[in-house]
């Protein structure tokens, strides 16, 4: 499994990690990828610490458990930097994405003495920018994928805009913000 990317997702009940990660599976399968999303489930309500998880590779996947040792980690909310452990078992020749408007020097305190890459990205100010509301999913699923460099920009674009259409069909004036909000935070991933 060496070749396998991992990735560890933090965020709370209704932000859209679980979604974001099951995405990020979808797209990397389309890509003729092996893919695992899915989420750890415990109390199940709005505003709890979920964690989801990805697993990507281009062999076959036969591992079925939660990821104790990601390559990546994701935070979805910076105020899980004080209540979770977020670098537990987080590698440190892999990084961490922090969804924050701190940068990125203010938040290394609260890493717990983890000495791997950290990336920061404002995704609640591109989904207020870009989406008129906190969904900050949407660029924190690109972010990741730009950290990463599981899948080429161009691609990871097209494919999301094909499930964007699909996903909401019936609501498709959303579509534009989505791919705005996509298209920013791979631009602003710092």
């Amino acid at each position: 499994m060496n070749n396998t990317l991992e990735i560890r997702w933090h965020g709370r009940g209704g932000q859209g990690a679980k979604t974001a990660a099951l995405l990020l599976a979808e797209v990397a399968f389309k890509t003729r990828k092996n893919a695992q999303g899915f989420p750890e489930y415990g109390p199940e309500r709005m505003g709890a610490p979920i964690t989801a998880y990805d697993r990507i590779s281009d062999e076959p996947i036969r591992v079925h458990s939660n990821i104790y040792d990601p390559q990546f980690v994701v935070v979805v909310d910076e105020t899980l930097l004080d209540i979770v452990d977020v670098t537990a078992g987080l590698r440190e020749d892999g990084a961490i994405l922090i969804n924050t408007s701190r940068s990125k020097e203010e938040i290394i305190p609260s890493l717990k003495g983890y000495k791997g890459k950290v990336y920061t990205i404002d995704a609640r100010q591109i989904a207020m920018d870009t989406l008129g509301k906190n969904f900050p999913n949407t660029p924190m699923l690109a972010a990741i994928v730009k950290v990463t460099g599981v899948i080429d920009d161009d691609t990871f674009l097209n494919e999301m805009e094909g499930s964007f259409k699909h996903k909401f069909a019936k609501k498709p004036e959303v579509i534009q913000g989505n791919m705005e909000a996509l298209r920013t935070a791979l631009k602003e991933v710092k």
